[in-house]
């Protein structure tokens, strides 16, 4: 029995060192960091499947600042705190919106883009402005900023329906053929899909709602959100910041 005792509490040892390497949270040199890989401009897969996007190239940026290797791991985004929080990602670093319901759940660094949630229509469409909206199906990405917006709004109370989505890119489908009527979607999304596909959406006059994007790290990790904070800084003060900005909007949009 001595033995048999001493075995299991070898065993648990084990288990907890395991466990504790899982969730180094870059102590180790190295940066998991969660993305929704359909979010573009922000974190999306090129033709040759490659993860590419403005958060790709700034994280990479700062985990270079950091002396880190990062590797971008696509997730679930509706699971995206409990990812985080289990310790299979490091940071959720992806269009990540700050709200104070997130802020109870995760360490967030300073803003550093400024969005709004807006609707996309098709470029025919006679809808206009919010109001126009009354008696129609809007489509969005589940648990995502956009449902927040739209929860927040006395729009949703005029809706026929909200059909709820796990990518943009499959509401976006739906809009093109026609079962919707219209996208809440973050602006940058909205204008880079706009860009790609000219003549294909609009955008209505009003927006729901303004919002920051910032880096989402586990509570309790504050020794890394000061230490990527730092890397940040020194991005926007040496100007890499504004370079990346440049690359994928045509301007430094970059908040100091």
């Amino acid at each position: 029995m001595k033995r048999r005792g001493l075995w299991v509490l070898l065993a648990a040892a084990a288990i907890s060192v395991v466990a504790g390497c899982s969730n180094s949270g870059g102590n180790d040199g190295k940066l998991v960091i969660g993305i929704d890989d359909k979010f573009a401009p922000m974190g999306f897969r090129d033709d040759n499947n490659e993860i590419v996007g403005f958060d790709i190239d700034y994280a990479k940026a700062a985990a270079e600042k950091m002396g880190k290797e990062v590797t971008f791991q696509p997730i679930d985004w509706s699971a995206k705190e409990s990812e985080l929080n289990s310790g299979r990602i490091d940071m959720i670093w992806n269009g990540y919106t700050i709200t104070d319901e997130r802020k109870e759940k995760v360490l967030f660094t300073k803003p550093y883009l400024e969005n709004s949630q807006v609707v996309v229509v098709l470029a025919d469409s006679e809808l206009a402005k919010l109001d126009d909206l009354a008696g129609k199906e809007i489509g969005l990405q589940s648990l995502s900023s956009a449902a927040d917006a739209l929860e927040a709004s006395p729009l949703k109370a005029k809706l026929a329906g909200v059909s709820e989505f796990p990518d943009n890119v499959l509401a976006l489908t739906d809009l093109k053929s026609k079962r919707l009527d219209g996208v809440v979607i973050d602006e940058v999304v909205a204008k880079y899909y706009m860009s790609k596909e000219q003549d294909t959406y609009k955008l209505l006059d009003e927006s729901l709602a303004p919002e920051q994007y910032g880096i989402g790290i586990k509570k309790g990790n504050e020794a890394l959100l000061t230490e990527l904070q730092k890397a940040l800084d020194e991005l926007s003060s040496d100007g890499t910041a504004a370079e990346i900005s440049t690359k994928w909007f045509g301007e430094n949009k970059v908040l100091n």
